[in-house]
């Protein structure tokens, strides 16, 4: 298998891509109603008729009345049987199409707001500043579907939709504590956005100052949405941003485990979507200053390989001990890493690791390039 073989395999297995396509800092949001609405046959307003029940294939059903068709043609009174995820009391969105029928509750406000969303064909900027109006709707079901659309939108898309934003709502938003803190990620990024494109020197530093204030605020080390208020500041701020980690510590051996998670979450944002205001160059570095923390050593070795950075060839070897002695995964990616690399530096520490313990690295080697 050739080094470029074994790095794209080491890189599949190890390495949790960010998804260039949405963002990376708002979970698994699933598909937006719009998205359901546009996919299916049918898309119509109903009533329940009935209570659930299971089918032949053991799923939870419930009859529903239809009452008026959204989105293509259903004939009003027929009685259909929609797969729920609970029992329905009163009205429901209806999704149909060759496969059956689904059923999701739903009031007025939310099935006005299905009706009037725009078209999923539309460009994603366009629907973009549609939905940022209603980021945090009262009516918790809009607010999550809003959400869920800018979860799913590319990052270009979300940055040509600044001007939609509210940016005193994010600074808000960001600091309040009743927001869900996966949102509060994603409205970071939003308000790092916003002051990026502020023309007005004072406002954006007020941007900026809330976005500081979080980020410097106690918590532990497992807050959801650090990540995307760390994010934010790197976009605002560009390459001064991965200064603004390294004097918060972020970079150093001994942070905290979940907070040097998010810094690399943070710099591999960068690597994917910055690359016209943060050199990737400055990302590979910060990068390698993460192989010293034995919390993501293993990952920020496969993104050192994927970046191929291969100044950092020596510091990647090093790894195999000690930490690697205890962490497979950490030899694993030294082997992808080392395996991959073209220089003749790797392939002495190769020949240094096989003349100390062979087993050991054809062990790590077979496991980096994974099933063949």
């Amino acid at each position: 298998m050739s080094g470029r073989q074994l790095l794209c395999c080491v890189v599949v297995i190890v390495w949790p891509a960010v998804a260039a396509v949405a963002c990376p800092f708002c979970g698994v949001v699933g598909r937006s109603l719009a998205q359901r609405r546009d996919a299916a046959a049918v898309t119509a307003v109903g009533e329940s008729a009935g209570p659930t029940a299971r089918d032949d294939a053991g799923r939870l059903t419930q009859p529903f009345a239809v009452r008026q068709a959204i989105r293509g043609r259903a004939a009003g009174g027929d009685i259909v049987a929609a797969r729920v995820g609970g029992p329905v009391a009163g009205m429901a969105l209806l999704f149909g199409d060759a496969a059956g029928w689904e059923a999701v509750a739903a009031d007025e406000p939310l099935l006005a707001h299905v009706a009037a969303a725009p078209p999923t064909a539309d460009p994603s900027a366009r629907r973009l500043a549609w939905y940022a109006a209603r980021l945090e709707h009262p009516d918790p079901a809009i607010a999550a579907d809003a959400f869920t659309e800018f979860g799913l939108a590319p990052f270009t898309a979300v940055r040509d939709a600044a001007e939609s934003f509210d940016a005193d709502k994010l600074q808000q938003w960001i600091e309040e504590p009743g927001v869900d803190q996966r949102r509060r990620g994603f409205y970071g990024l939003a308000l790092g956005i916003v002051a990026a494109a502020e023309t007005d020197p004072i406002v954006r530093e007020r941007h900026l100052a809330a976005l500081r204030r979080v980020a410097e605020a106690p918590g532990t080390d497992l807050r959801a949405g650090f990540d995307g208020v760390l994010a934010g500041i790197v976009v605002a701020e560009g390459a001064a941003g991965l200064v603004s980690l390294e004097t918060r510590g972020l970079l150093a051996a001994g942070t905290r485990a979940g907070d040097a998670r998010h810094t690399l979450a943070v710099l591999r944002f960068a690597w994917e979507n910055l690359g016209d205001t943060v050199p990737r160059k400055r990302v590979a570095d910060a990068t390698t200053r993460l192989l010293a923390n034995p919390a993501v050593a293993a990952e920020a070795a496969v993104d050192l390989a994927r970046y191929q950075e291969w100044s950092a060839v020596d510091a990647v070897a090093a790894l195999w001990e000690p930490l690697g002695r205890d962490d497979p995964l950490v030899r694993r990616a030294v082997a992808g890493y080392l395996a991959a690399c073209p220089l003749p530096a790797a392939r002495a520490h190769l020949d240094r690791l096989r003349a100390a313990d062979p087993a050991s690295l054809r062990a790590a080697l077979e496991a980096a390039a994974g099933p063949r």
